[in-house]
């Protein structure tokens, strides 16, 4: 595919109150000819992308696409063979993961990831282990209690025994309790049941309508560009198509090779 669709900045309230930007103007995080290559593999192949401050942006494709390197790339858990990942300004190139997520980039991974012989309880904390601000992460607990009300019922329960859709919603309230600037969300419907999945997205929704960047990879491409004001299409590697979601969403080339048109 070689169609090139063109972006446009998201306006509205920014996370925290803030105020979103122009993408031109001042990206969140700007990802230049990206590579990353692994086990003799090439996985990414030099990729551009870029997110501003209060974007949902979906990053469709097939399995083996490179979606979820690219995700762990830039939370700082592979290393990049080539290229740049700036975020507000400054090149990562020497900064580890446990130090991104201080900076405020969190990733809920494929798979939830939850610390399964620890209380829901115990996992939120973990969220904020880069934090000693102890009165606000009393009040983020509290928040991500209201945002979750199931978690409220197992906060003592271990999280190893939760439903899948009850470990997502952990795995996400986790991620935000270290008060991320970007939340990158890797296949957060996998293997859930329908009214799940409709609970999850919603909560991305909600949590995106209040500013904060979002980076969805998603299988469930329809799914992810109904939410999603921007979207990049990646195969083998490499971005080949990105632009408004309902210009994607339009698209002949996504319509054959992801919404079954």
């Amino acid at each position: 595919m070689s169609e090139k669709l063109t972006p446009s900045p998201l306006k509205g309230e920014g996370w925290g109150g803030g105020e979103k930007t122009s993408i031109i103007d001042c990206p969140l995080l700007e990802v230049r000819d990206l590579q990353v290559a692994y086990s003799g593999i090439h996985a990414v192949k030099g990729i551009d992308l870029h997110i501003a401050p209060g974007e949902l942006i979906a990053l469709i494709g097939s399995n083996g696409a490179g979606k979820t390197t690219t995700l762990k790339t830039l939370a700082g858990l592979l290393p990049p063979a080539a290229g740049q990942v700036i975020f507000d300004g400054k090149n990562l190139a020497n900064v580890v993961a446990h130090q991104r997520v201080a900076m405020g980039i969190a990733l809920v991974p494929e798979g939830r990831g939850v610390f399964a012989r620890l209380s829901v309880a115990e996992n939120l904390l973990m969220g904020a282990y880069s934090r000693c601000d102890q009165a606000e992460i009393n009040d983020d607990l509290a928040r991500m209690y209201a945002l979750f009300p199931r978690l409220v019922e197992r906060r003592s329960q271990l999280a190893g025994t939760l439903s899948g859709g009850e470990q997502q919603m952990l795995a996400m309230a986790r991620a935000l309790m270290s008060r991320p600037r970007l939340l990158m969300l890797d296949e957060p419907s996998m293997g859930l049941a329908p009214l799940m999945v409709k609970k999850i997205f919603e909560t991305i929704s909600d949590v995106a309508a209040q500013g904060m960047s979002i980076l969805l990879v998603e299988q469930n491409a329809r799914l992810a560009l109904q939410v999603a004001g921007r979207g990049y299409v990646m195969e083998g590697g490499a971005i080949t198509l990105s632009g408004e979601s309902g210009e994607l969403l339009g698209s002949d080339a996504v319509q054959r090779a992801y919404l079954g048109g």
